[in-house]
């Protein structure tokens, strides 16, 4: 006999889905510029035209047919480097994130992904939550490219799930992503 929680549970997971864009919405727009400071944001432009190409995948994250989040993704070699991630910030602490997390799990396999040091509450908060789906961070310096000449590198906390975490494995990812993503 299939229970009610686990009714309800399914009923819950077939409601969200993702909608491939090839261009970014308005609702992606304003998402993007207030989960992310300017400093870890591509310029929309460029986003875009890594879109056009093929080179970066827009996932528009939808919950009963409605916009509830977005997430940017290369897919690479033989990971996918999710780079970035939001959901509208109504919809969280509701469960949608690890949905997705998990979504993109099944669909992707390995996933790799940079977070803010734990410097503050919001930082440890959101390592947190990749650590209670299963991702482990690297423990090498990883340092983010600046997307805007003149910028400075950041320093990150490079996370994998689905991989191990020997440094021969970072440094081919963190290869891989400065290569790919970065054009270094």
């Amino acid at each position: 006999m299939i229970s009610t929680r686990r009714l309800i549970s399914d009923y819950l997971w077939a409601m969200l889905s993702f909608r491939r864009a090839r261009r970014i919405s308005p609702e992606v727009i304003e998402l993007y510029e207030a989960a992310f400071p300017e400093v870890e944001r591509r310029p929309l432009p460029a986003q875009q035209r890594l879109l056009e190409v093929g080179a970066l995948q827009l996932l528009e994250v939808m919950e009963d047919g409605h916009f509830v989040g977005f997430v940017f993704c290369w897919v690479l070699t033989d990971f996918t480097f999710i780079e970035h991630f939001a959901i509208d910030p109504v919809r969280r602490g509701r469960g949608t994130g690890t949905k997705v997390m998990t979504l993109l799990f099944e669909r992707y396999g390995r996933l790799v992904l940079e977070a803010e040091l734990p410097h503050t509450i919001d930082a440890q908060r959101r390592i947190r939550f990749y650590e209670a789906l299963g991702f482990g961070a690297f423990p090498a310096l990883y340092l983010q490219p600046p997307y805007r000449v003149g910028g400075e590198p950041l320093q990150l906390v490079l996370m994998q799930k689905g991989m191990s975490l020997e440094e021969h494995t970072f440094t081919k990812v963190s290869n891989e992503i400065y290569r790919e993503v970065y054009g270094l």
